[in-house]
């Protein structure tokens, strides 16, 4: 199925920030709202994020009241029980009034400035349905610019029992995004233990 869609640009993208999983890893602590150098993880992926979109959605399925304060719209999985990031996706994709979502998650404190830029550039270079992001080592398959017209294919594929975001990407025509350039931009944090020994790397890069 092809994506009907006008090229991306920065007024047509809403950047999502996919803070709803379970987070099984960090004893079931709410990621997004981790400190880490001296802020919540969420904070330092809005920061990077909002300047290259027009506008942000934080999803979410706990501390609603606390990811509202930061003055996005907040929007939950349709369905309970921590479905997986597609399910977010889904649920941005209908909540979206741009045609244009971005996703990304929200436990990488340092995503890359030019994310949007480089993924629209892929994708319009390939006439592709989407782009993600790939290291040079491995995909990172939810840095992904994606359409908001595929959200039928999506709620179908999620319908039919399925939840590996690759295997939905498989359906549609897919350009690749080189950030090997970047690699450090896709660490991620999944423990405590994690988080204390990334902080002081992240904190020179700041000085």
């Amino acid at each position: 199925m092809r994506a009907v869609s006008s090229p991306p640009t920065r007024e047509s993208i809403t950047g999502v920030i996919l803070a709803g999983g379970a987070a099984r890893r960090m004893g079931g602590r709410d990621k997004g709202l981790t400190p880490f150098a001296g802020r919540p993880l969420v904070e330092w992926v809005i920061e990077a994020l909002a300047p290259q979109v027009a506008t942000l959605l934080l999803s979410a399925n706990r501390n609603i009241e606390t990811y509202a304060a930061y003055g996005f719209p907040v929007v939950r999985d349709a369905e309970a029980g921590f479905q997986g990031p597609l399910a977010g996706v889904l649920s941005a994709m209908r909540k979206a009034q741009t045609a244009w979502i971005l996703t990304l998650p929200c436990d990488g404190p340092c995503p890359p400035p030019d994310l949007a830029e480089r993924l629209s550039r892929a994708l319009r270079g390939l006439d592709a349905d989407l782009a993600v992001a790939t290291d040079g080592q491995r995909l990172q398959s939810v840095h992904a610019l994606l359409p908001v017209s595929l959200a039928e294919s999506l709620a179908a594929f999620l319908a039919g029992g399925e939840r590996k975001v690759e295997r939905w990407h498989a359906q549609h025509r897919v350009a690749l995004a080189d950030f090997s350039d970047r690699p450090g931009s896709f660490v991620n944090i999944n423990s405590a233990d994690e988080a204390m020994a990334l902080e002081h790397a992240f904190l020179s890069r700041l000085t």
